[in-house]
């Protein structure tokens, strides 16, 4: 992962765990990413992406595949790891594949 994670919210209070990000991009430019776990789905769902001040909804896909060379799902799994092994946070129903 070229992106490397600068500051960390996280809440698992909730029912689904939502993760807010703020990375440091390899071109030195600033990601804000606030994404969740949807059981249901058995995916991580961005809610919300800023790219250097830009708002882009809920769009990751354009970053992801043109920087990181990755789907936006194992992006996010793989910030969902670090941040989970930091907090040492399991969920209560094994993740779904």
């Amino acid at each position: 992962m070229l992106t490397k994670i600068r500051k960390v919210k996280f809440e698992p209070a909730t029912k689904k765990p939502v993760y807010q990000v703020i990375m440091e991009c390899p071109e030195g430019q600033q990601l804000y990413i606030k994404f969740d776990y949807t059981q249901a789905t058995g995916n991580f769902w961005p809610l919300q992406v800023i790219y250097n001040k830009k708002g882009y909804g809920s769009k990751l896909a354009w970053y992801t595949q043109k920087v990181e060379k990755m789907p936006v799902q194992e992006f996010l799994g793989n910030i969902s790891a670090k941040i989970n092994r930091k907090y040492d946070f399991t969920f209560k129903e094994p993740l779904t594949k």
